[in-house]
């Protein structure tokens, strides 16, 4: 890797955790939220250096959907394990059954948007100020209009019109009882940022971001991994494929790539000569245009 990339990826980690060490001052009871996909793993990653070398100083929030991969869930708990975290887990299938939300039906089918009013609830249930995410202005349009302190309402809604500025990196987090932040510390990274972190990092991540055998079926020339929870259509039929997933959520709206790559070196190549965005396979951002936008108005991630 060459000295130029270190420099740039030093001063992304340097600025990520400051932004950690400043949560961790402005707010009284901030959390991580921790899907077990690369982006939160590397705010994890961050925060145990911020810190260092106390432990990480606040908790891990996962929002279960019930749907989640094996691997990611595996991975999720090893590593609480590892480093001794506490972990707090809201469950979206607990939501359905309280009759806060409705589960979906028909082919497409999924959790994905369920985890809104999840989500809040924990936030709500334990008083947490902050939620750090590990979201990427790069990812997808209605993510670059957040800013890196993103304030939500007493109803936890996120207005994009009314945000606060943040010019020589100073950071707003005062906040009415009822509202909390959200906070971004790898807002200005890419894609391509975070694989070279994770590689000179020497960062693990579950292992169904690697090149490997499964199940699959092909809808609308996205290739999906077949589960219990996924309804084929008629027309529809399960192989066998050489695949990997670029990003990680809910199995049934997370698409797959076929992919060789089985290291961290072939994903850096394969990711810079992709011309389809690691989001570009996600059913749930397809379902309308403003789609995320509109989730994010509501309260989600």
């Amino acid at each position: 890797m060459h000295s130029y990339r270190l420099t740039h990826l030093k001063e992304l980690e340097s600025e990520s955790i400051f932004i950690l060490r400043e949560v961790a001052a402005q707010f009284d009871n901030p959390a991580l939220l921790f899907s077990g996909g690369k982006d939160s793993i590397v705010c994890f990653h961050l925060a145990r250096k911020a810190f260092h070398p106390a432990r990480v100083p606040f908790p891990l929030v996962h929002i279960d959907t019930g749907h989640n991969f094996p691997e990611t869930i595996e991975f999720r708990d090893a590593l609480v394990a590892q480093y001794g975290v506490k972990l707090i887990v809201g469950s979206v299938q607990e939501s359905i059954d309280q009759g806060k939300v409705q589960e979906e039906t028909g082919y497409h089918a999924s959790r994905n948007k369920l985890q809104t009013v999840t989500l809040l609830d924990t936030i709500e249930g334990h008083k947490i100020d902050c939620a750090i995410g590990g979201g990427r202005r790069d990812e997808e349009k209605a993510r670059a209009k957040e800013r890196v302190f993103s304030h939500r309402d007493e109803f936890g809604q996120w207005d994009p019109k009314n945000q606060r500025p943040e010019l020589w990196n100073l950071y707003n987090g005062r906040k009415r009882p009822g509202e909390h932040f959200r906070a971004f510390p790898i807002s200005n990274w890419t894609e391509m940022d975070v694989w070279q972190y994770i590689l000179h990092e020497g960062i693990d991540i579950p292992s169904i971001y690697f090149s490997h055998q499964r199940p699959c079926f092909l809808r609308d020339g996205v290739w999906y991994a077949h589960s219990e929870f996924m309804r084929l259509k008629p027309e529809e039929s399960v192989v066998e494929k050489r695949i990997r997933f670029r990003t990680i959520g809910d199995m049934t709206c997370t698409g797959a790539v076929e992919s060789p790559a089985s290291d961290l070196a072939m994903i850096i190549e394969e990711v810079a000569s992709s011309r389809v965005t690691e989001r570009g396979s996600r059913i749930d951002d397809k379902r309308s245009e403003a789609a995320m936008e509109d989730r994010k108005k509501e309260g989600y991630f």
